[in-house]
């Protein structure tokens, strides 16, 4: 009876390990807690704390839980206002299911920053729109070029980084494929 036992509680352990380490090799070999954070696909997105035009403040770790599409964008940019309609609608599709667009606009580099609650009005935007007033944002996400797109897992993981406009099938096909 006790070598059963032993036999048991030999395989009970044996089998937590193993799936420990299966589940380990899967995500690279690093736990949640081991991800480097940056700016690269499978990096931890660096946390940030930006304004909306109402003045609210935004933590993009308030999204954790859900899929998260980052853009950096600007109003005076021709691709950033081509995607915007895409966005809306790929926003008003999917935002029941746990996805998330936090639109950071680069206000240091607006002419006048009514430039921005008036294009948000003009295009309907529902979804979050946040002022990277002095550039931190853009900067800590290396955005040369606009619009730049991060696409974060519900973990907070960069899966998916995007330079120049998305369009709304490109959207729904990157956002199925991630959790």
């Amino acid at each position: 009876m006790v070598l059963v036992l032993l036999i048991l509680t030999g395989w009970a352990i044996y089998d937590t390990l193993s799936k420990n380490m299966a589940s380990s090799v899967k995500d690279g070999g690093k736990s949640e807690g081991q991800v480097a954070e940056g700016i690269e696909v499978g990096n931890r997105a660096p946390d940030f704390v930006l304004r909306t035009l109402n003045g609210e403040e935004v933590r993009l770790s308030d999204f954790r839980g859900k899929r998260v599409i980052v853009n950096i964008w600007a109003t005076w940019c021709p691709p950033c206002r081509a995607e915007m309609p895409d966005m809306q609608k790929f926003y008003e599709q999917y935002k029941d299911e746990r996805v998330e667009i936090v639109a950071v606009n680069l206000t240091q580099s607006e002419r006048q920053p009514e430039h921005v609650a008036r294009f948000i009005q003009e295009y309907g935007i529902t979804f979050t729109v946040v002022l990277d007033e002095k550039g931190e944002v853009s900067r800590q996400y290396e955005a040369q070029a606009i619009p730049t797109s991060y696409l974060i897992d519900s973990k907070g993981i960069i899966r998916k980084k995007m330079i120049g406009p998305m369009s709304y099938d490109w959207m729904v096909d990157q956002m199925e494929s991630i959790q």
